[in-house]
């Protein structure tokens, strides 16, 4: 399944969390296939921050700053929008954030996705709606195997249990309200996320990339645990095959999919860091020795449905990502044009084998 212009131009296409890491990806993607942008975020929650450094406002027929827990402002904002497909990103994607603030985490990543489903349901353009979850949202064993859609959802902390119950939520409104189409509700679950242009706190290349253009040592917490690695391109092809075959097909499709890398690409952190430690003899690392909060060991997902059934499969690889992803923070140091230099890569992926 490919990321057609054919079906993306022209389409009204409403984007929570525009203004976020995964967001401003997807955000310029689509612009590229010719769809007209709506969107609804909380303004950029880091300086710097994607959306300004690419001017992502600009690819918007309209946006608005506003807060998905709030669903007056949510709905009219729909409503205005009047979208064909919509794309839930809005979320507090962090874990450790989640230990420090609870209540914030689930009010946004569970009450948020009930304002939405809710105001989706009424606006009758509404044709297709892909909630963005997350592989933390399984019940973790530790297993050595892949997580398949239909594994127990858990969560030990206040992030993975609300993404948990998002999903939950999801399917709950795809029983009870999904059957004629008003939309038709899928959900994507997807593993580690890398790529240019993501600042956050606590996530390990903005981390290293922070250590190293400050000449400091980077402090890892675990460096064994292994997690499916993937560039955020990735998932993102898979949410647009998704909503593709949501709007055509309907409920064939009306379901939770797993995007993840292949099994080779579920990689100790360490991997990561001697990998990055190879172009940059300057880097250096060491482990912090303090107590910290619960964070899974290891963890990957099972994507032979989305590989069987939308023909996904991921393109780059995890050294693939990884050069793209120092690329790219290289370019923008240089003061490179970086709107331009992400559509590159776009194109580049888009070109890539499978």
């Amino acid at each position: 399944m490919e990321v057609t212009t054919e079906f993306w131009s022209g389409k009204r296409v409403f984007i929570t969390g525009h203004t976020g890491f995964k967001g401003g990806w997807l955000s310029m993607w689509l612009e590229q296939q010719g769809a007209k942008l709506f969107g609804y975020s909380l303004p950029p929650p880091t300086t710097p921050s994607l959306f300004e450094e690419a001017s992502i406002e600009a690819l918007f027929v309209e946006h608005h700053f506003g807060d998905v827990r709030d669903a007056g402002p949510l709905t009219r904002a729909l409503h205005s929008a009047s979208p064909d497909i919509v794309l839930h990103l809005a979320a507090q994607p962090l874990v450790r954030h989640s230990y420090a603030a609870p209540v914030e985490t689930f009010a946004v990543n569970v009450m948020g996705t009930v304002n939405l489903l809710e105001a989706a349901r009424n606006v009758g353009s509404v044709r297709a709606l892909v909630n963005v979850t997350t592989d933390k949202c399984y019940f973790n064993r530790e297993w050595d195997w892949g997580y398949r859609e239909d594994e127990a959802l858990g969560g030990h902390d206040p992030y993975s249990a609300s993404k948990a119950c998002s999903e939950i939520v999801t399917a709950a409104y795809r029983n009870s309200f999904g059957e004629t189409g008003k939309p038709w509700i899928g959900s994507g679950r997807a593993g580690n996320v890398i790529g240019g242009g993501d600042w956050a706190l606590d996530r390990l290349l903005p981390d290293i990339f922070r250590a190293i253009d400050a000449g400091e040592t980077v402090t890892v917490r675990h460096p064994h645990a292994t997690r499916p690695w993937q560039h955020v391109l990735e998932p993102l092809s898979g949410y647009l095959s998704l909503a593709e075959q949501l709007h055509t097909h309907g409920s064939a499709f009306a379901d939770a999919w797993n995007f993840g890398p292949a099994d080779t690409d579920a990689r100790p952190v360490q991997w990561i860091l001697e990998k990055i430690a190879e172009g940059r003899p300057e880097f250096v690392w060491q482990v912090d020795l303090a107590d910290t909060v619960h964070e899974a060991n290891y963890l990957k997902l099972d994507s032979s449905r989305a590989r069987r059934r939308l023909n996904w499969s991921p393109r780059w690889g995890l050294a693939e990502a990884l050069k793209h992803t120092c690329a790219w923070h290289d370019a923008w140091r240089a003061g490179e044009d970086m709107r331009r230099f992400s559509i590159e890569q776009i194109v580049a992926y888009e070109n890539a084998d499978r």
